[in-house]
């Protein structure tokens, strides 16, 4: 144990340290975007109102300016839509590191249009910006926690998981700092605001050089072992790659016998119905939480409740957000997913029902400290589960053929649920008032009960348990998967997302005489996918395809 150990201490070295901290900036950039748009609200339908007036000679209606509010926060979604849907085909053709060195020229792109939007006296360009800027952070969501699992130690796996979560919290509480009226919140500024997002791209841009390719990436689908070797050998912090080496040569031997994956196959074949529900469900109870309407309006709740300074109970909520985050850092290796995401759920759900008594009495004057304390335990809450699970289980539910398939269809239902709790909150609220919470509150607690039964604890299991589980699917194409042994089913699992530990879909028993031929039908579908792309950096040996998804 304690060899063990001092070996996971070794492997964590600072160049590795450094290649995850530089790919986590994309995500911060996700959460720089989410964040921003709320604080200048004001400024930009004053903006909107300029413009109109400067064209067409009359102020723009309310009606009018609402749609184009609405267009220009809500844009974004659809281009994260956009961007998710297109992770697997970028990260396959170019490579994890290079691609993420082009998508940021998108952020570029989005924070000039949206920079320079009042010296042009165009809204348009705002709109646009937007959706550019939705696009990048689109294709970061499935590129940055792909690259981080790719690098990660195995036993490190899940915690290096939830650092694509906190680039995320701690760009929130970014933008809402400097969305301040003192800092970048003002009448002046607030273009600046917006365009910041074009810093932390260039810097990022700027180390990605100093960064290694994914070994995983190298040696499976480049074929380049030496380059894979020296790789491993600089982030591990040891020459004893051989282990590191030879799973990914075993794992790229199975990929070779199994056929390429399609968008259309997951939902045709059988054997990808159970997990792809479960990858689906839980993006969608990370989305349906209610999380982001507490977000995009938690001035607007604490001002409704009474507090006094709202923005700054906010920013009290963005570093609440953060600290969560760090702490479900350290648990989730220890506590299991399925604990984390129960009590966070159940922790939520009890939150969203303070909140709807907190405004339904706000008119007596403590409720506005129930009000706080509500919002501040729904944060708290969501980052313990639901905020960073969801972004890593695909990756534990589907091999590497699969995988960027399945990422792309769990990406695009976060986003379009992102969306639409975005469009239709503000009409909720209207309608039902204060009772809002309470359609939260029921979606929080269905999501419990369809972790509770679906979802098992994960801790300790690895993809070879997984696979066993699966009750069939696409027949192998040859019977040798089936004698390879344990040991090697394990090592050759290396998940494109920051995971160590895997779930598994279904009770063991019901498989459990079939668990040899059911592990090898798990891990048949996907294989093609990776082993047979092409790429434009090498010509590799033995390719026969160009790319591992279709989109």
């Amino acid at each position: 144990m304690m060899g063990q150990t001092y070996k996971t201490e070794k492997q964590v070295t600072g160049y590795l340290l450094f290649s995850l901290a530089t790919a986590v900036i994309g995500s911060l950039q996700f959460g720089y975007n989410t964040g921003v748009i709320n604080a200048p609200e004001q400024k930009l339908q004053a903006f909107f109102n300029d413009t109109w007036m400067e064209r067409y000679g009359k102020p723009i209606s309310p009606g009018v300016c609402t749609i184009v509010w609405s267009v220009s926060v809500s844009i974004f979604s659809v281009g994260g839509m956009v961007g998710s849907f297109s992770v697997g085909v970028m990260a396959n053709r170019f490579g994890r590191r290079r691609s993420m060195f082009l998508v940021n020229s998108l952020a570029i792109i989005g924070g000039l249009l949206m920079g320079f939007c009042t010296i042009c006296s165009s809204y348009e360009m705002v709109i646009a910006g937007r959706l550019v800027i939705g696009l990048f952070c689109g294709l970061f969501t499935g590129l940055t926690p792909m690259y981080v699992g790719e690098v990660s130690p195995t036993p490190l796996r899940g915690a290096f998981g939830t650092l694509h979560q906190l680039g995320v919290v701690v760009g929130i509480l970014i933008a809402q700092i400097f969305g301040l009226e003192g800092l970048l919140g003002s009448q002046k500024l607030w273009p600046l605001l917006l365009a910041l997002t074009v810093a932390p791209a260039v810097l990022q841009c700027i180390l990605l050089p100093f960064c290694p390719e994914s070994p995983r990436f190298l040696l499976i689908n480049l074929k380049q072992e030496e380059q894979a070797r020296k790789a491993l050998v600089r982030l591990r912090g040891t020459e004893d790659v051989s282990k590191d080496l030879q799973e990914m040569k075993e794992e790229s031997a199975k990929m070779a016998m199994e056929k390429k994956v399609t968008i259309l196959e997951l939902f045709r074949s059988a054997s990808y119905r159970q997990p792809l529900l479960i990858a689906v469900m839980l993006q969608l109870s990370q989305q349906l939480s209610g999380i982001n309407a507490v977000f995009y309006y938690s001035t607007g709740i604490f001002n409704t409740a009474g507090v006094k300074q709202p923005i700054y109970a906010t920013i009290g909520a963005g570093i609440v957000n953060t600290v969560f985050t760090v702490v479900s850092l350290f648990l989730v290796e220890k506590a299991g997913r399925r604990t984390l995401h129960l009590l966070g759920l159940g922790g939520m759900a009890v939150s969203a029902l303070l909140m709807t008594v907190s405004l339904l009495l706000k008119s007596v004057p403590a409720m506005s400290y129930v009000a706080i304390m509500a919002v501040m335990l729904f944060v708290a809450m969501f980052e313990l589960g639901p905020g960073p699970i969801p972004w890593f289980i695909v990756a534990e539910l589907f091999s590497q053929g699969p995988r960027p398939a399945a990422m792309a269809v769990a990406g695009c239902c976060n986003w379009t649920a992102n969306f639409l709790v975005g469009m239709s909150f503000p009409k909720l609220v209207e309608v039902c008032g204060p009772w809002v919470f309470l359609i939260f509150a029921a979606f929080l607690l269905l999501f419990f009960i369809f972790t509770f039964i679906k979802v098992p604890e994960t801790k300790g299991k690895t993809f070879d348990e997984i696979a066993r589980t699966f009750g069939g699917g696409p027949p192998a194409t040859s019977a040798s998967i089936e004698d390879a042994p344990a040991s090697a089913s394990t090592a050759v699992t290396l998940p494109s997302s920051p995971v160590k530990e895997k779930v598994p879909l279904v009770e063991a028993a019901p498989v459990a005489a079939a668990a040899p031929s059911a592990a090898a039908a798990a891990e048949t579908p996907a294989a093609a996918a990776e082993a047979t792309e092409s790429t434009p950096l090498d010509s590799k040996a033995g390719s026969t395809g160009e790319t591992t998804e279709q989109v």
